[in-house]
């Protein structure tokens, strides 16, 4: 594997020491040879172990100043790329570092886990092809739940609407392509769309929909769309998942237009776009997505691609398994999460670059 794509993916980063920079590179370029092993495994040998935790000990290194650099690479490969649209995908994981000796970590699902949780921006292009990360959201909660409803510093559904921004932010440095952000349920927020109209809509937006809202005194959003008439119909195969296997999916096709009501404000025109499972194997509930976008839907094509793009959501949970396993995030030995998180920023590039072996050459121009 070439060397030189590390050189171009830290083309402009400034820690403030060339020695600093030079180091950040050739750790890129150890961890992508060798993803599983650990620091002191994939560094083979005591002198380059230590220059590696003093990069992360650096208070000059930080994680902002690592994505920062990252990102202007990934926005050149969606200038690049002339793609008229790119996919802004985001979601988020949990990491479990319980049993590691780390500060500032707090619970996670249950009090006795102990880690921190990462909500980063994958950036692909409508056939699948990643470009990477360019933005991140991690954090720690508390050490309990009672901990955190009485110390109230961080509003976690911030992380959706922030994001939304950094992708409208970055639409404007990219204008020959839309961005559309594409979110799952907790996506379902009507600050974020509220934000988006108020800036005249910089990104698209997809989410899947939470809230069954009221459209009227009369009348709620799901009954609203299932009286609808049937538009298309659609095929796919359902991948497998633990305890499931993969299966043939037929669903039908709604679209509704129709206006949130705000109070006080004018109302937020969006579309619901729902696929609805038929004919569901005995003993399971059929699959339905209820998508919410700003974008109008005219025709069944259009219909169509909101449901493609939305399944391109797989996408960042597979960039999830090759964090965890092909990097084994979660197996780092740092003394504190502010080391973890500049760790996290050299993992997440890796993942990429590691899971990045089918592109195209198209792409693989791009990064040469």
């Amino acid at each position: 594997m070439s060397k030189t794509w590390a050189k171009m993916e830290f083309y402009n980063l400034d820690l403030g020491d060339e020695r600093l920079n030079k180091r950040a590179v050739k750790l890129i370029e150890t961890f992508t040879t060798s993803p599983k092993l650990s620091i002191s495994q994939a560094c083979q040998g005591w002198a380059e172990t230590q220059a590696t935790y003093r990069l992360y000990a650096n208070e000059n290194v930080t994680w902002e100043k690592l994505l920062m650099a990252h990102t202007d690479q990934v926005e050149q490969r969606i200038i690049a790329s002339e793609e008229p649209v790119i996919l802004c995908l985001q979601d988020t994981t949990e990491l479990d570092f319980n049993g590691q000796e780390t500060e500032d970590l707090g619970r996670l699902s249950y009090d006795t886990q102990r880690g921190m949780y990462l909500h980063p921006t994958l950036c692909i292009t409508p056939d699948r092809i990643p470009l990477d990360i360019s933005d991140a959201w991690m954090w720690a909660r508390g050490q309990s739940k009672k901990e955190d409803q009485e110390n109230a510093t961080i509003k976690e559904s911030d992380r959706w609407i922030e994001g939304y921004e950094r992708v409208a932010e970055m639409a404007e440095r990219c204008p020959d392509s839309r961005l559309v952000y594409v979110a799952d349920r907790e996506g379902d927020i009507l600050s974020l769309m509220q934000r988006s109209k108020a800036s005249n809509f910089p990104a698209d937006w997809l989410v899947r929909a939470k809230h069954n809202r009221k459209l009227s005194p009369d009348e709620k959003l799901w009954e609203s769309i299932d009286k609808q008439e049937v538009t298309s119909r659609v095929s796919f195969i359902k991948s497998r998942k633990k305890g499931e296997k993969s299966r043939q999916v037929y669903q039908e096709i709604k679209v509704l237009r129709c206006t949130f009501p705000v109070k006080g404000k004018e109302g937020i025109e969006v579309t619901l776009v729902q696929a609805k499972e038929i004919n569901p194997p005995k003993g399971k509930s059929p699959l339905i997505w209820r998508l919410l976008s700003n974008r109008t839907v005219e025709n069944e094509a259009q219909a169509c691609e909101l449901i493609d793009w939305y399944r391109c959501r797989w996408e960042i949970e597979m960039f999830f398994d090759v964090l965890k396993v092909g990097c084994k995030v979660e197996k780092l030995q740092l003394s504190s999460k502010e080391r973890i998180e500049k760790a996290l920023i050299m993992a997440m590039i890796v993942a990429w670059r590691v899971s990045n072996g089918h592109v195209s050459y198209a792409l693989r121009s791009c990064l040469s």
